[in-house]
């Protein structure tokens, strides 16, 4: 019976494989989640997620929070082995010579952006970076003085990607309310920018310094003393940030467990109607047999609009 699962579970990984390599799975598109397989197949919900584990392993697919498991990009293909000799040698040192010249900071933070975007911040390591780009390890500290160095011009790669308006709207609560909007559209876009991003021992990110001035300043004209205008801001910035860091977390456990954030409450259902069953808990009870929509952008905007409200009576023109 052993040996049957196993044969099962190799045959759903070849013909997935086999989709993914004539192109009937394009880069991008949706792979068949733990609970199709369970479905399609007839076998285990543990096979499926041992198929998935294993495609991720091989490096085919990938998981994306709020996504599932989606073809990942073909990797880029390893150069061919050169002849042993001379010229081949004094080619090798050319080609390094020529990626050593042409390597920036710019390149550098871009290389570690992508990686950490598609597999999170435990994947990036100056080496890792460096074989992105195809140059030496060693290379790499010219431009940047060790990771802790290369996390914060990540972080501040990133935050300057959508900067501020030149002129705010009209009123405080529109101006605070774009402000927080964009800050939790750079947490969506990058899922390690939140876990990264420290409260008690803040890095020096430079393109983040305009967020903080302009929350300063329209809070402290409509009425705010300074201290508390920047307590207002660390309040709302830290918001966004505890619901973001729940998005790098999802990842990492549907990387690990071959299941999607529905897939996983699914799973988890009749344990907790067993847990309901006597009655203790009726509201609880009520909802969830209503049904509750989990959408961490709804939650944040929820949030947002109760702590805006707390902050109106302390402002001179709450509008």
């Amino acid at each position: 019976m052993g040996g049957q699962a196993v044969s099962r579970y190799g045959q759903i990984v070849a013909e997935l494989r086999r989709r993914i390599e004539t192109g009937e799975l394009a880069p991008g598109d949706r792979v068949p989640s733990t609970r199709e397989i369970t479905r399609q197949w007839g076998v285990a919900m543990a096979t499926a997620t041992k198929v998935l584990t294993e495609l991720r392993r091989e490096g085919v697919v990938r998981a994306v929070p709020g996504v599932g498991t989606i073809v990942a990009a073909p990797s880029r293909p390893a150069r061919p082995a050169r002849p042993v000799g001379t010229e081949a040698r004094t080619r090798r040192a050319t080609d390094t010579s020529s990626s050593q010249s042409t390597l920036t900071l710019e390149r550098i933070t871009g290389a570690a952006v992508t990686v950490a975007d598609a597999e999170g911040l435990a994947a990036v390591s100056m080496r890792r970076v460096a074989a992105e780009l195809g140059v030496a390890t060693m290379s790499l500290y010219r431009h940047v003085a060790d990771k802790e160095d290369l996390l914060t011009r990540m972080m501040d790669s990133v935050m300057a990607e959508h900067p501020l308006p030149a002129d705010p709207p009209e009123g405080w609560r529109p101006a605070i309310e774009l402000a927080a909007r964009q800050v939790w559209g750079q947490f969506r876009r990058h899922p390690w920018l939140a876990p990264a991003l420290s409260m008690t021992r803040p890095q020096m990110i430079t393109s983040a310094l305009p967020y903080s001035e302009w929350t300063l300043a329209i809070l402290h004209a409509h009425g705010l003393d300074l201290q508390s205008a920047f307590t207002a801001h660390l309040t709302l910035l830290n918001y966004a940030r505890g619901i973001a860091v729940n998005l790098e977390a999802e990842r990492e456990a549907e990387a690990h467990s071959g299941l999607d954030g529905e897939e996983w409450m699914e799973d988890q259902e009749p344990a907790l109607l067993e847990l309901l069953r006597g009655g203790r808990f009726p509201a609880l009870s009520r909802l969830t047999a209503e049904g509750y929509d989990f959408d961490l952008d709804a939650i944040f905007e929820f949030g947002l609009q109760r702590l805006l409200d707390g902050l109106a009576p302390l402002l001179d023109n709450p509008s």
